[in-house]
């Protein structure tokens, strides 16, 4: 039985802490809201405060950055920032001054395994598509807090290990981080399907993946978790399935100049009788692209194995539904709650 020290319990953060405590370890949260997760009080630390994580963390065997702020408005580009890329250099430097000898540091696939071809799928050997990301607070920010993970890893003394979870699904998202999109089909608020592609992962697998990293993974590596890469088109449609809530017929053409300007046009068209577009710009422009990635890397060397991404879809639906995020009308409530 090992201690752990983690920061963060947002959908992933709080899937680790259960994980952990289930195999058996003692676990100490820390996030800056407090509160508790999992009936375990949450120690009110602000990981850009070098002093409070410090305290918190001395005596661990080991911690997990699992810390992020999702967004996608521009204006929020400052505070992710600070917590993506401040934040996780002053937190490895306190865990370092507490004699913790090794962090696994959850960062996005999104660093790695983005594109505009449909044909390729990322691994950890690809370079970075800053030309892309760069356009993206969420994943700008992300990519650089994962090189200050990598400047602090300083084996054997103090080994850091990054994990790159694509989309997280799964039930528990209690602050719609990574749901959004599943949300927003239920709610039949999609007018158009984008023509890019998604991967996604259960946050389940990506807490058990966490864990395998710490005990198996290569200090100074990244390792993708994904359970399956598919285009936006055949993930609308296997949930149009799964709910019966049908998929919008409308595709926007490959094209992202062209998609964005059609995206325009049917927002100023909303905004003129009043209305809030559903889509953004932003969202779109995510929706464009290919998210393809190879989780090969960790089923080889961590062992980690996902579950099968139907089951994670529909536990996704349901707990949607159960939770009340969204009310399905009568003819797909069956369906939605997986009955």
């Amino acid at each position: 039985m090992s201690r752990f020290w983690i920061a963060g319990t947002g959908f992933l953060g709080a899937h680790l802490v259960r994980h952990l405590l289930d195999a058996g370890h003692q676990v100490t949260v820390a996030s800056i809201e407090g509160g508790q997760v999992h009936g375990l009080p949450v120690e009110p630390v602000d990981v850009l405060d070098a002093g409070a994580v410090e305290r918190s963390a001395r005596g661990a065997d080991g911690a997990f950055l699992c810390t992020g702020k999702v967004s996608r408005r521009a204006e929020d580009a400052e505070a992710m920032h600070r917590l993506h890329v401040v934040g996780t250099r002053t937190a490895l430097a306190a865990l370092r001054g507490a004699g913790v000898p090794r962090v696994v540091v959850a960062s996005t696939s999104g660093t790695i395994a983005v594109g505009t071809d449909p044909n390729r799928i990322g691994s950890e050997t690809d370079a970075p598509p800053l030309e892309i990301i760069a356009r993206w607070p969420y994943y700008r920010t992300k990519y650089y807090g994962e090189q200050e993970a990598l400047a602090a890893n300083d084996p054997p003394d103090f080994e850091v290990v990054i994990v790159n979870p694509t989309l997280l699904l799964g039930p528990g998202d209690l602050r719609d981080s990574s749901t959004g999109d599943v949300r927003r089909f239920l709610e039949r608020k999609l007018p158009a399907t984008p023509a890019g592609g998604y991967a996604f992962v259960d946050a389940r697998d990506a807490a058990a993946g966490l864990l395998l990293a710490f005990e198996r993974g290569r200090a100074g590596e990244r390792y993708l978790l994904n359970a399956k890469n598919l285009t936006v088109a055949a993930l609308l449609e296997r949930l149009e399935r799964l709910t019966g809530i049908p998929a919008p017929r409308l595709r926007l053409p490959r094209g992202r100049a062209l998609a964005l300007g059609l995206n325009d046009v049917f927002s100023r068209a909303v905004e003129a009788i009043g209305g809030r577009p559903p889509v953004s710009e932003i969202d779109v422009d995510l929706g464009q692209h290919y998210w393809y990635a190879d989780s090969s890397k960790a089923e080889r060397e961590l062992g980690w194995r996902p579950r099968d991404p139907s089951d994670t879809l529909r536990d996704t639906v349901r707990d949607l539904v159960e939770r009340r995020v969204v009310l399905v009308r009568s003819e797909s409530s069956r369906g939605a709650a997986g009955g």
